[in-house]
């Protein structure tokens, strides 16, 4: 099983390693958002109230191995003896996901001190654990964090990319609750995160949703008429992520927002896309909400670039991963600054990177090895060391394309 723990995603895959052929996969919502949409809301209630609550392990817990048991029902008709064949369990995921799975209250991600060093996620109930399973042969390993909230799910990633394998300048954005930003300059990999919020997962708009059913997943203009890219419905329920970017670079093209984020004509309503449908309403909050995500992850971009003396210019490619990814048009995102400007060839779209990667761990003979290899090619930022990236986030806080001589 090859399985990325997301705050809000859950992806898991089942793979026959002998024959290195996958069985199939699953995906779906992580049951513990209806506890906190972000993981310190959740180590809080992990802390504070478990005593009166299931625990958010047992949560996720049951939530991979239920989609594993649908697996196996639906795509080869048996369970037990299947369960009793698993040999390995791969998990990757951001450091809090990682704490709560393994069963720690993930207190030292609280500690600023811990920031740039690994956090444990070892747990204490493996034999238990294997036994609500049904699992008795089957090693689960947890891929521990690069560092604070830096998972290793951005391992995965870059393992799917093969980034060190590229000879010329490379830089990756994981999009998501948590933004983890990597920059490969040849020799070292430069590696930071930044908070995205809910901002970047669709689910903490006041009108947002996964990328699921009646979700707005992109928005174009014809003759001063909005047209809503719907999924499977045609009716919308709200935006998922790619949808509100493509909304926010309408609006801000066509004078609606102004360079500041505020709205020229403001309505305590938003702006209603479809003016029939409140759901389509683009919130002040919203967009605020959405600043503050694209700033702090522009300026990490722009930070890491000039600690390694790279010119926007010179970078070969720029992988954005995550479900973030799937649906986004890259024009709309430059026009925001979400994303820098550059050659929209140079612009790769991964959106199961961390899936894909963990499954690269699963299959490879030498997997501890690789994985170490890249560990050791780390270098961690933490941007609270450089006053310049508090000034770059000010300046990107504007609704404006991310050039190079910024």
């Amino acid at each position: 099983m090859a399985v990325d723990l997301g705050t809000t995603h859950i992806r898991l895959s089942f793979w026959d390693r002998q024959q290195q052929t996958r069985i199939a996969s699953r995906h779906g919502n992580n049951p513990q958002v209806a506890l906190g949409e972000d993981v310190l809301t959740r180590l809080d209630v992990h802390r504070q109230r478990s005593q009166d609550l299931q625990s958010l392990t047992d949560i996720v817990r049951d939530a991979i191995i239920n989609g594993i048991r649908d697996i196996l029902a639906r795509d080869i008709g048996e369970i037990k003896s299947i369960l009793d064949k698993v040999g390995l369990v791969n998990i990757v995921g951001n450091t809090a996901m990682l704490a709560l799975v393994s069963g720690q209250d993930g207190s030292q991600l609280y500690k600023p001190e811990n920031w740039e060093n690994q956090i444990p996620c070892v747990p204490n109930d493996l034999p238990q654990w294997k036994q609500a399973w049904r699992m008795p042969n089957a090693e689960i390993r947890i891929q521990p964090p690069v560092a604070g909230f830096m998972g290793s799910d951005i391992l995965a990633d870059l393992i799917a990319i093969d980034i060190v394998q590229h000879s010329e300048p490379v830089m990756m954005a994981d999009f998501g609750t948590n933004t983890e930003i990597a920059l490969w300059d040849g020799k070292q990999l430069l590696l930071t995160s930044v908070p995205g919020g809910p901002a970047f997962e669709g689910v903490g708009l006041q009108n947002g949703l996964c990328a699921e059913e009646g979700a707005i997943r992109g928005v174009s203009l014809s003759d001063n008429v909005y047209d809503l890219d719907i999924i499977g419905e045609k009716t919308a329920k709200g935006f998922c992520a790619s949808g509100f970017v493509d909304a926010i670079a309408l609006l801000r093209t066509n004078g609606e927002i102004k360079l500041s984020g505020r709205f020229l004509h403001p309505s305590p309503d938003g702006y209603l896309l479809d003016k029939s449908n409140p759901l389509t309403a683009v919130k002040a909050g919203d967009i605020d909400a959405f600043q503050r995500a694209k700033a702090a992850t522009a300026a990490a971009m722009q930070q890491l670039l000039e600690l390694a003396n790279i010119n926007l210019d010179d970078l070969s490619e720029l992988w954005i991963c995550g479900a973030f990814g799937q649906h986004l048009n890259l024009q709309k995102a430059q026009v925001s600054g979400l994303i820098p400007t550059m050659e929209r060839s140079k612009i790769k779209l991964f959106g199961n990177a961390a899936l894909s990667g963990c499954e690269k761990m699963l299959l490879a003979p030498d997997s501890e090895k690789i994985t170490e290899e890249y560990r050791q090619l780390i270098r961690v930022v933490n941007l609270s060391n450089y006053t310049d990236y508090d000034e770059s986030f000010i300046n990107h806080l504007r609704l404006k394309p991310f050039i190079g001589d910024e």
